[in-house]
């Protein structure tokens, strides 16, 4: 090859080396500037968001903390809360007159932070990051005070709304019976302020009134309501029968009926109305307020006044036995709690008794209905009658010394040999050897201080045939 070819090719060769130098260079210089560029970039994103950065629906892409919390603040400043009813505006606040607290610099500095400033670059080509703030915070105090206030409105509004009620047991002409439910219209407030709360702290910005309808808990065909309805049905069905001095008479049902209340799920009866009942009972037989009717020996039909053989209805006891009696869902006979010396069941007086006739002056005694004596006897001066009333022997005995006062206030003390008391006052039957005649008019004028004066010889009698507990009635 000659000389000259080959200076030609090492020139061309020479070229070729510099244009790539050249070209590398350019690169390399490229490059570089594009890295400072995107360092000093990466420097800016120290104090800002990454590009692409949202929180919600908000874009604080680039933003630094502080201007990312004011155009959060701002935001913040126009949320509302709405509460609807039937799909359509029944109220609506802003958050913050809820005591919305809207200042997030803090928690916006460490979110931040958080993030790598190199990757500005790739969050272009990544895509959207979306950042969460914690829940809203609200002042406890503004939040509690305008729901209470808020609660007083739907009580109100609530009130104007058909009420959903459960079905229940009501009395009816003929007895109680199942009355259906009601699914009224009217919501649960409690829940409606309760879940208005939790719904502003997890950010949201409405609720609906109309899916806190109440619903009834109880509905007609709820068996344990049957179980109730047969259960008072049962106890106003109940026979309860009062046994009273001997005779038996039936409560009537309807009055029965007429006590029983039916209260949350629950049987009783009314007490009060049971107690005037009960009261009614004493005033109509309690027999120390009541005469007791009698056939007498000589004057027929006679009325004699109460006296110390008599009983008296324990009102408040006897109210809660019939109560629990008739709650036990079961026919009963009874007689009445009561006080006093007599049953309040058996018959006052019986077959065997003493009977005093203070107008005929004249004393009986029959035992099971047979006369075994009768004798005249001389009862209490003017001054100091004998007492009329349903009596009864309540002790028998032997060689006692009646003592008290005479009219002139003078003390006497006059022995007996035979003493039977009939009442809490000293009167009783005795024999009386200073007597010169029994019965007539002698009561008038040598009467006794009260008590029954008889014969020596009949008393000795009557003493040995009487037995403790006879009846005496005196009339």
């Amino acid at each position: 090859m000659p000389r000259s070819d080959r200076r030609s090719d090492n020139r061309k060769t020479e070229n070729k080396i510099n244009k790539k130098g050249i070209i590398a260079g350019v690169i390399l210089g490229v490059l570089l500037l594009g890295a400072g560029g995107y360092t000093v970039q990466s420097q800016t994103y120290k104090e800002r968001f990454l590009p692409k950065t949202f929180i919600g629906d908000l874009d604080v892409s680039q933003l630094s903390v502080k201007e990312a919390n004011e155009k959060l603040v701002q935001a913040q400043s126009d949320l509302s809360f709405v509460i609807e009813a039937d799909g359509k505006e029944w109220k609506s606040f802003k958050k913050t007159e809820l005591g919305l607290e809207s200042n997030f610099e803090t928690e916006l500095e460490a979110l931040q932070k958080k993030q790598n400033p190199w990757k500005w670059g790739v969050q272009y080509v990544a895509g959207p990051t979306n950042l969460k703030l914690a829940p809203s915070a609200f002042n406890e105090e503004t939040l509690n005070e305008q729901t209470a206030k808020l609660e007083a409105e739907l009580v109100a509004w609530n009130k104007e709304r058909t009420q959903t009620k459960n079905a229940t047991l009501e009395r009816k002409e003929n007895g109680f019976e199942i009355v259906p439910e009601v699914q009224g219209d009217n919501v649960d407030t409690k829940k409606v302020i309760e879940d208005l709360q939790n719904q502003l702290l997890n950010g949201a910005s409405n609720i609906e009134l109309t899916d806190f309808i109440v619903k009834p808990s109880v509905k007609s065909d709820d068996p344990k309501l049957t179980q109730e309805l047969e259960s008072i049905n049962k106890i106003a069905q109940v026979e309860a029968t009062y046994v009273i001095n001997g005779n038996s008479f039936q409560i009537p049902s309807e009055k029965i009926n007429e006590w029983i209340i039916y209260q949350d799920g629950k049987v009783s009866l009314n007490r009060e109305l049971v107690h005037a009942y009960v009261t009614q009972l004493g005033v109509d037989y309690n027999t120390s307020t009541n005469p007791s009717t009698f056939v007498s020996t000589k004057r027929g039909e006679v009325s004699v006044p109460a006296g110390s053989l008599s009983w008296t209805i324990a009102t408040e006891t006897e109210t809660d036995e019939l109560i629990a009696s008739i709650l036990a869902g079961e026919s009963f006979s009874r007689s009445p709690i009561a006080q006093g010396s007599a049953n309040s069941g058996s018959p006052l007086f019986g077959n065997t008794y003493i009977e005093i006739d203070l107008i005929n002056q004249h004393m009986w005694y029959y035992k099971d209905g047979q006369l075994l004596l009768d004798t005249p006897v001389v009862t209490g001066k003017p001054s100091t009658p004998t007492p009329a009333g349903v009596f009864y022997a309540w002790n028998k005995a032997l060689d006692e010394t009646l003592r008290g006062t005479n009219d002139d206030g003078s003390k006497y003390a006059e022995p007996v040999d035979y003493w039977v008391p009939i009442d809490w006052t000293g009167v009783g039957i005795h024999d009386s050897d200073w007597q010169p005649a029994y019965g007539g008019e002698l009561w008038k004028t040598v009467g006794s201080h009260g008590c029954i004066n008889t014969p020596p010889n009949v008393m000795k009698q009557l003493y040995g045939m009487i037995d403790v507990g006879v009846p005496v009635l005196v009339f």
